[in-house]
């Protein structure tokens, strides 16, 4: 089940959740409106999978960026979150969206635990200008069922990612390769 605005605003103050900065004006009926950061990191050259992806990371200035199509940019949020007790959906809108931007291309889950600013994997279908702190996204919380698995406790691969993080994939595939000579 996802919690309500007010139901957000109650578990900020008992500490069920951390939104840090925090303004209570960006509450909406089921979510809080997330936004852009003031960094991003754009990626170069073809990727790989077996390989850190390079980037030239680009501060955002006052004055905007633009951002362009074919090219990935990855960004984060202003807010960092945490909640120990709810995991968490990070979404764009409608507001982004009707510019042609894809504000997070893949996985929009934040474990229960797992204290971040959000990395942001960030598209856009034509030239659109974009300006740090802009509102570009909204987060849902949602109950969770079942014993709690606390991200940060498990340690998992992302946890002590603070601010943009880029795939860490080369880490498995490359015992892998190790292991099966590369084939399938």
């Amino acid at each position: 089940m996802i919690l309500t605005g007010p139901a957000i605003a109650a578990a900020i103050q008992t500490g069920e959740i951390t939104i840090d900065p925090y303004d209570p004006a960006r509450l909406s009926p089921n979510a809080y409106d997330w936004r852009l950061g003031d960094t991003l990191r754009v990626c170069e050259g073809d990727l790989d999978a077996a390989a850190p992806t390079p980037y030239a990371e680009r501060p955002l200035p006052a004055d905007g960026f633009v951002l362009q199509p074919g090219v990935l940019y990855l960004g984060a949020t202003l807010e960092q979150t945490c909640s120990e007790t709810y995991a968490q959906l990070l979404n764009g809108d409608r507001t982004t969206g009707s510019l042609g931007i894809w504000v997070h291309v893949s996985a929009p889950l934040g474990h229960q635990g797992h204290a971040i600013r959000w990395t942001l994997e960030i598209r856009a279908a034509r030239p659109v200008r974009v300006y740090p702190g802009m509102t570009f996204g909204k987060l849902v919380f949602l109950t969770a069922f079942g014993a709690p698995a606390s991200y940060q406790r498990q340690r998992g691969k992302y946890a002590a990612t603070d601010g943009i993080g880029i795939s860490r994939l080369y880490e498995e595939i490359s015992p892998y390769e190790e292991i099966t000579g590369g084939r399938s």
